[in-house]
């Protein structure tokens, strides 16, 4: 595949970087999936993109057409593991076997956990959660019986740190990290490399519509990053590429931030402020 047809700075990876390679991205039709996807597809993967929106396939499918790649699409709902069994059967009777999964959807809003009904409770855990099991054991399945693959999940810092207002999302991430690391040590044996990325607020239709629904709101959450601005969707799939790539063959159970800084430890003085010290009495 030709690298011009490459999104911007995909080019750091070698042309065919991901030729023959069968890849899975749920969710991969919108935000951070669609850009892993065009990543991938652009440097030679088979790409299916997976989602409960056929809508959202459209974006993908009509680039994959003007630029030659390799790219299909399929509804699912990764809550329901007969439809996840359902759609990776379809898959693999096309396929064969699939090489790459990247585990992308997700659900996520800001609600105090007082409020927090058990209906968005659930649906918060069984998309991030369950979906990525589902997803990781039909998919694994595969991998063991073809000799290896690598799985990619999406977490957040807040799996780790917690944060007010998404107990549902923390705690499902938090969920999704121990499985990464349970299974980089369990399947290593069959040559599956699982791996993680936690990003931090990144600009995406989604995260504006439901975690800063103002130019205000986002400008708070600005101020509390240290490199002064959100990421950008392209900048995280990078990174995720990278991860998929043979550069990185010696890496499982890892997790990637990629966040500005925003995880790190608050400041208890300003940046550069001089702090006088009392003298002694």
């Amino acid at each position: 595949m030709s690298a011009t047809h490459a999104p911007a700075g995909v080019s750091f990876l070698p042309d065919g970087t991901f030729q023959d390679r069968v890849a899975v991205v749920t969710g991969g039709g919108t935000g951070l999936g669609l850009e892993i996807s065009r990543g991938l597809a652009a440097l030679g993967a088979d790409v299916t993109i997976l989602s409960r929106n056929p809508e959202h396939h459209t974006a993908l499918l009509e680039e994959g057409t003007r630029n030659g790649w390799r790219v299909t699409a399929g509804t699912i709902d990764v809550r329901e593991g007969k439809d996840v069994s359902r759609a990776t059967a379809e898959l693999l009777e096309r396929t064969g076997h699939v090489d790459i999964l990247v585990n992308n959807a997700a659900g996520n809003f800001v609600c105090p956990s007082e409020r927090l009904s058990f209906n968005a409770w659930r649906a918060v855990l069984g998309i991030v959660l369950d979906g990525t099991f589902f997803c990781s054991r039909e998919f694994g399945r595969s991998m063991i019986e073809h000799g290896g693959g690598q799985i990619l999940n999406i977490v957040a810092t807040y799996a780790w740190t917690g944060m007010p207002g998404v107990v549902h999302s923390a705690s499902a991430k938090a969920g999704v990290l121990a499985m990464t690391k349970t299974l980089a040590s369990e399947w290593a044996r069959h040559g599956i490399r699982v791996n993680a990325i936690a990003p931090g607020p990144f600009e995406s239709q989604g995260a504006a519509g439901n975690l800063w629904p103002d130019e205000e709101w986002a400008e708070r959450l600005r101020k509390q990053v240290p490199l002064g601005r959100f990421g950008t969707a392209e900048e995280i799939a990078l990174h995720c590429l990278y991860m998929l790539s043979p550069a990185s063959a010696w890496m499982t159970g890892e997790c990637v931030v990629v966040d500005g800084g925003s995880s790190l430890t608050p400041s208890w003085w300003n940046a550069g402020e001089h702090v006088k010290r009392k003298k002694d009495a």
